[in-house]
């Protein structure tokens, strides 16, 4: 994004001291006020108090974290590593030489490590606003007028007193983060049990025989794996004729493979109309289509911008056509000194993203520059193997009209990768014809969410794939892949 001097800084006058807990009514004065405390409003919060602004941030939550720390991204990967070590007991470990004479699965034991790890990172975030000085509310974030924030329903946190009816705050800059929800579909009924979203499908106290997963994005496929490698039979239905809709065909495809020989079942080109609750057994309604009866239904088709009472007509701000909070490239909105961040705004819906926008929001604020490179920003699928992907698909580089070449390396062929057993997969890095600038990358195999960050890094720095090509990487391991894919854009590949 573009750069340009901001006529109002930080705040250097002391801030108001906070509101007294249990208190029916307090004001107090902010230099940025953040709703929501997700991944893009804590960390906006922490540079934002970093760079000297006093800072408050609200979250109906006690805990700390949004969506993707408490119910989303930390405890899915939890739970994938914990099934997926599951799983490896049982199908790999004896080719290394690891027996047992008796294994079994303690469903109790593995919902208590995610809660462990959720808990963890909750209450790392909360000391994070403490180091930093930052005031937090527990409550509902409502905007009022031009720099007024009601905090409804709750008090300043730390309080286990019934909250105050009401806190009204002022704040030179309000910064929009509340992020995303579970979008919905006609026909489906949720009862947060049998039929429910992902907040409901990690937290199963038992393993469904017959699991049935409606989206066959990210959070479907995930989850669908945790449950797969604990004994469920697992059946996939997609409106699209394949699965992850937006990444590289060609991985995809690689993917789809895969996940059938691990057991997962996919119906492509279905439309789910229906999913309904029979007793103890659902029944999933497709056009056309025999019902299909199973115990338990994620609905997973994505998710959708979070600004149901944010009192934005108080302001006059309008959303889009999606639902979306609209905003220039240095996250303003339409309205003098109100800012949005993440999900609610335009582009994937990625934590990580939202962190960086978090970040560049309120840079630009304190000092006039803020920047995000959006075709850095890598989308990572943690099912096993992993699915990472940065920058442009064959797709939309065809569908430009861009001159490009490619280079492929197998995890076959990659020396760690034997050593680990895991072979499955490939490295594909995209660059221009005529300048071998990086343009895109795709990978589906071992660690490869850790793997696609120097692709990241190359692609920010304008990088060329003869750049990768020439750096030396560590032997034996799976970065040599990249390496020999980067070489591979030159066909010059040593190792096949």
């Amino acid at each position: 994004m573009a750069s340009a001097k901001s006529e109002t800084g930080p705040s250097k006058s002391e801030p108001n001291p906070k509101p007294e807990s249990g208190a029916k009514s307090a004001t107090t004065s902010f230099d940025l006020v953040v709703i929501g405390a997700g991944p893009g409003g804590y960390v906006a919060a922490i540079r934002a108090a970093q760079l000297g602004m006093s800072v408050a941030c609200i979250d109906k939550e006690k805990e700390l974290g949004g969506t993707c720390v408490r119910v989303g991204c930390i405890p899915s990967k939890a739970l994938l590593e914990s099934s997926e070590l599951y799983h490896e007991s049982r199908e790999a470990f004896a080719k290394h030489g690891v027996l047992f004479e008796k294994l079994h699965l303690d469903l109790d034991a593995m919902q208590k490590r995610k809660n462990d790890v959720v808990k963890s990172n909750t209450s790392g975030v909360d000391y994070l606003f403490k180091k930093n000085k930052i005031t937090r509310f527990v409550g509902t974030g409502r905007i009022t007028g031009p720099g007024r924030v009601a905090v409804e329903g709750s008090d300043k946190a730390g309080s286990d007193k019934a909250g105050a009816d009401k806190i009204e705050l002022t704040a030179k800059h309000v910064l929009i983060a509340t992020g995303s929800v579970s979008a919905p579909l006609k026909g489906i009924e949720l009862d947060g049990d049998r039929i429910g979203t992902s907040t409901e499908a990690l937290t199963y106290s038992e393993v469904p025989a017959r699991f049935a997963v409606i989206g066959a994005g990210a959070i479907g496929l995930e989850l669908g794996s945790v449950w797969a490698r604990l004994g469920s039979k697992v059946t996939v239905f997609e409106y699209m004729d394949r699965i992850l809709p937006g990444m590289d065909a060609e991985i995809s495809a690689e993917a789809l493979k895969i996940l059938k020989k691990q057991g997962l079942e996919f119906r492509l080109g279905s439309r789910v109309t229906a999913a309904k609750k029979r007793g103890k057994v659902c029944i999933v309604e497709c056009d056309g289509k025999e019902p299909f009866e199973c115990d338990r239904v994620l609905l997973a088709v994505g998710r959708k911008p979070n600004t149901q009472g944010l009192g934005l007509d108080s302001i006059g701000l309008a959303l889009d056509e999606r639902g979306r909070v609209p905003v220039d490239d240095h996250f303003a909105t339409p309205v003098a000194g109100v800012f949005a961040i993440g999900d609610v705004i335009r582009g994937p819906m990625l934590a990580h993203k939202a962190e960086e926008e978090g970040v560049a929001c309120v840079e630009h604020i304190a000092t006039g520059y803020g920047h995000v490179n959006y075709d850095a920003i890598p989308n990572v699928v943690y099912t096993s193997p992993e699915i990472a992907s940065v920058g442009k698909t064959e797709e939309e580089l065809q569908q430009a009209g861009t001159d490009y070449k490619k280079g492929s390396f197998p995890f076959s062929a990659n020396g760690r990768a034997r050593a680990l057993g895991q072979t499955e997969g490939r490295v594909k890095i995209l660059a221009d014809r005529t300048t071998d600038r990086v343009l895109g990358a795709h990978i589906i195999g071992p660690r490869a969410g850790d793997l696609i960050a120097e692709i990241a890094v190359s692609i920010d720095f304008g990088a060329s794939s003869e750049d990768i090509a020439r750096a030396c990487h560590a032997h034996p391991t799976l970065a040599e892949a990249v390496k020999e894919a980067a070489l591979g854009v030159d066909k010059r590949s040593i190792h096949i």
